[in-house]
């Protein structure tokens, strides 16, 4: 039987709290870390692969290569250092022939001096003909002496350029780009040049600057036109079709007189290309 002043037991109830529960702590972000430089690897190697060519691919892959020293086909050579040994002439030879390799450059250097050497006496060759050709019949008529004055000559990077323009008393085509019979004489001339070399040709046009109150101002259709009219006149002269490299019509872009609308700026140019 209980008592009137009985005490009730105490009790004690103890609760775990986990700390963070609810957002999992911050491991996220080291995932979302990882997500991120995973992704941006990936797109620089799609970049790597559209923006290198196959070479430059294969370079970069022989980089990580660590068996490359080894390997005859991409490191250049059977020996530890790419070459054929270290006791080569030249040390250290990447192209996989020692001192053969080193000196192939010199080899091309000497071919390109020959090449270039035998370029220039060609086109000194062809001068003379030029100069023989236009100059050797002196006797004939007056007409021929007077068309001289229209032409030079000279050597360019490209070979032989013989140059017709205007003279101010006397114009190479009428109103209507037909040629003048001064110009004929003078085509009759080239393609006689022409015939005596295997060069092939290019032909180029400038016109001088108009005046802007002119109603017929298009210097690109008047250039061309006379590019085309000077390619026609030497194939009916002899010269085979097949010889011309290109015709081009400049219009008034490349002046060689000072004063734009000198009528020094309209020339023909025909060149007889010099190959290296």
């Amino acid at each position: 039987m209980a008592t009137g002043n009985a005490v009730a037991p105490i009790i004690i109830k103890r609760k775990k709290i986990i700390s963070g529960g609810g957002h999992h702590g911050g491991a996220w972000k080291v995932a979302y870390a990882d997500f991120v430089t995973a992704m941006m690897a990936f797109f620089m190697l799609m970049w790597l692969l559209n923006a290198t060519t196959e070479k430059q691919r294969k370079g970069i892959a022989d980089y990580f290569n660590p068996n490359v020293p080894i390997n005859r086909i991409s490191g250049g050579g059977t020996g530890a250092f790419g070459g054929d040994s270290i006791f080569s002439e030249n040390t250290l030879a990447r192209s996989g022939t020692g001192s053969s390799g080193a000196k192939e450059p010199w080899i091309k250097a000497d071919e390109s001096a020959k090449s270039q050497g035998e370029a220039k006496r060609e086109a000194e060759e062809l001068v003379k003909t030029l100069n023989a050709t236009l100059l050797g019949k002196g006797g004939e008529s007056d007409l021929l002496d007077s068309a001289l004055k229209h032409v030079i000559s000279r050597i360019s990077d490209e070979g032989v350029v013989i140059e017709i323009f205007d003279l101010p008393d006397r114009a190479l085509f009428d109103g209507s780009n037909k040629a003048n019979p001064v110009l004929n004489n003078l085509i009759n001339k080239v393609a006689h040049i022409a015939a005596g070399a295997q060069n092939r040709i290019a032909i180029a046009a400038h016109v001088r600057t108009e005046p802007i109150v002119r109603a017929d101002n298009d210097p690109w259709r008047r250039s061309m036109q006379r590019s085309l009219t000077i390619r026609s006149m030497l194939e009916f002269s002899g010269t085979n079709e097949d010889r011309f490299e290109r015709i081009t019509g400049n219009a008034d872009t490349s002046l060689t007189a000072s004063d734009a609308l000198a009528v020094r700026n309209n020339r023909i140019e025909i060149i007889f290309l010099i190959e290296e």
